[in-house]
């Protein structure tokens, strides 16, 4: 393959008698610039295309940590029923079976479960006794409430199902009662 494309010369080019020819030094000084110019170019145009690279990356590496997220917190909203279920028979079981081993086993699991969770960053949402906050609670009753019992208006009484955030973000909000 041969290119017609004029290849600069820094010595001497030669006459069409094959006598060498004196460059001028003006034409060395234009063609060094050219190439200078050239390089520059190429230099600048390599480092957009870097940058552009590395940034891609970091979106990218963004975009998989939200996806692992998302999925993470799937797997939340599946194992909470389980941890609803074990919540249940806790508050229902009489006094004289929670000494018997194999119900202290069950309870063992709820730890584990509740451990588990904790790994993954969720926490329950506090609510008895705490003021109601709509971005964390939802209310399933409203109780007219008894001063003489020390109880206040807008003040979570009773919980019938935890809440629960992960990283500080609402997973399931607690279902409570409240006073009015």
């Amino acid at each position: 393959m041969s290119e017609n494309k004029e290849k600069p010369s820094f010595a001497k080019a030669s006459e069409g008698n094959g006598k060498p020819k004196e460059l001028n030094i003006e034409e060395l000084k234009k063609q060094l610039e050219e190439c200078e110019k050239k390089a520059a170019e190429y230099l600048s145009g390599w480092q957009r295309e870097r940058a552009d690279f590395l940034n891609y990356k970091k979106e990218e590496m963004e975009r998989i940590g939200q996806l692992i997220n998302y999925a993470k917190e799937e797997l939340i909203l599946e194992i909470l029923p389980l941890m609803d279920n074990f919540e249940v028979i806790e508050k229902k079981l009489p006094e004289n079976l929670k000494k018997d081993e194999n119900v202290k086993g069950l309870l063992l699991i709820k730890i584990q479960f509740q451990d588990f969770l904790k790994t993954l960053g969720v926490e329950e949402i506090k609510s008895i006794g705490e003021k109601f906050d709509p971005r964390f609670h939802e209310v399933v009753e409203e109780v007219p409430f008894d001063a003489a019992q020390g109880q206040k208006s807008g003040v979570i009484f009773e919980e019938i199902q935890k809440g629960y955030k992960s990283n500080g973000r609402l997973l399931r909000p607690a279902k409570v009662k409240i006073s009015k």
